[in-house]
Order: structure tokens, then C-alpha cells, then sequence
């Protein structure tokens, strides 16, 4: 018997994969327990070290920086959402004046380090603390140019069909793209929507540089006094990690919803389009 990509292992090789993964499990473990002696020896797994986690003062100020860890991510979604419509749209055009540029702003932007280019723009604002502004034009830019070709693939997975059948009852190519494909495309596109807004949402993170407020530069004060960096770290990324579990059920739930009501569904019947918007 033998699989698609793979025989399949016989009793001689089914033990020997035992023996390897038992031991490669117990390395694991091993170092596990090497790490956590080697924390609890440099105290820090006292009480201590996670008191400002009860603490009401030092409570509130990771509220604040969660608040305005939220209010970036906002800021920076939406902006980028729509400039991925723009600029993947407009890479598609048929007119070079409008095609060439938006090659150009998107492969640029999505070269460049982001951390690079946060930083570029904090610099050209003179370094002002607390620049939220620098923070949330680098998450635009960035990841507003990563969905304009996520924007762009997924319009041209669309059939050609579909396309062909419109430009067959003399549509223009702006209803075609805006009736027919786009709202088909949306479905398609939706997961790596999804995703790259959970990355701008981690990418939040990168204001600590720029010293905008949000969730890292609150811990950076809490280790800065407590010195407890392994206590902040791993609470910070534990709310990392709710922020981005709500963020991709909200998301979930918007695809199920979309794709329950039968939103982006287009026919073409008798010669005339039909769609659900």
C-alpha cells in the first residue's frame, strides 16, 4: 500500500519513527524544564515581578496603552483597506497613466521594511514623542499596498466568463469591474483580508521605536521601573493574542454572514446583470 506522496511505513520503520519523535520529546521537555529552572534561579517567577498586573495605577496605564494600541490599529485598517482597493484596481487598468503608477507606489511600499519606513517618517516629523501619526501612515502604506495585490490577485481568480459575459451586453470596463467582479472577487479575498489585518494589528506593536503610545510603550515603562521584562512580555503577547482571536471571529462571522446571504452572487439572464449587493 503506499499513499500519494509517501510509502506507507511498515512495522520496522512505524517503531523507529516512535523511537525518534519519543526522543526528540523528551530534548523538547528537557529544555523546557532547562528554561523555566534557569528563570525561576534569576527570580523571575517571584511575586514580585507580576505584582504591577494587580496593581489598580499600573493597571490603567495598560488599559490606556490598550486603547490606544486599538485606536491605531483602526486607524490603520480601514485606510489600508481602501487604499488596496485603489491601487490593486488600479493596477489592472487599461490605461498606462493609471496602471504605472500604481505598480510603482505598490511594489515601493511593499519592499520596504516597515520598521524602516515608520521610522523614515518620524524622523521627517523631527522626532516628536508620542507620534502616533508616523505609527499609523507606515501600517497605510505597508499593508495598504500587501492588500492591493491580494485585491488584485483575487480579481483576477474571478472566471473570465464572468467578465466576457458582461463586456457581451456592453458594459464598460469601471460596471464590469464594480458590478461584476469586484463583488465576486470580495468572497474570494476575504481570508487574506482577514490576515493582513490581524498582521497590522501585531504591527502595532512597532510604535514602541517611535515611542507612540500603545500597548509596548506601557510595558516599556512597567519594566523600566519593575524590571521585570519576562512578566511584561508575556502579558503583552497574552493580550496580543485575545486582541487578534476577536479580531478574526468578528471577521469569521462577517464571511459567514456575506457568504449566507448570497452577497457578491452575479448572473447574467437574458442579457441583463443580476446581483446581489
Amino acid at each position: 500500500m503506499s499513499a500519494v506522496l509517501f510509502d506507507v511505513p511498515g512495522p520496522r520503520a512505524a517503531r523507529r519513527h516512535m523511537i525518534i519523535g519519543a526522543i526528540w520529546i523528551t530534548v523538547l521537555v528537557a529544555t523546557a524544564a532547562l528554561v523555566v529552572w534557569k528563570l525561576y534561579t534569576e527570580d523571575q517567577f517571584t511575586a514580585a515581578q507580576w505584582e504591577p498586573f494587580v496593581t489598580p495605577d499600573l493597571v490603567l496605564i495598560l488599559l490606556e496603552g490598550l486603547g490606544w494600541t486599538i485606536l491605531a490599529a483602526v486607524l490603520a485598517i480601514i485606510p489600508a483597506v481602501v487604499f488596496g482597493l485603489l491601487f490593486g484596481v488600479g493596477k489592472l487598468s487599461d490605461h498606462a497613466a493609471l496602471r504605472w503608477p500604481s505598480w510603482l507606489v505598490v511594489e515601493f511600499f511593499r519592499a520596504v521594511p516597515l520598521l524602516m519606513l515608520i521610522i523614515f517618517i518620524w524622523s521627517v516629523r523631527g522626532f516628536s514623542q508620542g507620534d502616533l501619526f508616523a505609527l499609523v501612515l507606515g501600517l497605510v502604506l505597508y499593508n495598504g499596498s500587501v492588500l492591493a495585490e491580494i485585491v488584485r490577485a483575487g480579481i483576477n481568480a474571478v472566471p473570465k466568463g464572468q467578465a466576457e459575459a458582461a463586456y457581451s451586453i456592453g458594459m464598460r470596463k469601471t460596471q464590469v469591474m464594480s458590478i461584476v467582479q469586484l463583488p465576486q472577487a470580495i468572497k474570494i479575498m476575504l481570508p487574506s483580508i482577514v490576515s493582513q489585518c490581524v498582521v497590522a494589528l501585531k504591527d502595532t506593536s512597532l510604535g514602541f521605536y517611535v515611542l507612540a503610545p500603545g500597548l509596548t510603550y506601557a510595558g516599556r515603562e512597567l519594566w523600566r521601573t519593575f524590571n521585570n521584562y519576562l512578566a511584561v512580555a508575556i502579558v503583552l503577547g497574552l493580550i496580543y493574542i485575545i486582541l487578534n482571536l476577536l479580531l478574526t471571529a468578528l471577521a469569521n462571522h462577517l464571511q459567514r454572514r456575506y457568504s449566507s446571504s448570497g452577497a457578491g452572487e452575479v448572473t447574467i439572464v437574458a442579457g441583463e446583470v443580476q446581483a446581489k449587493a
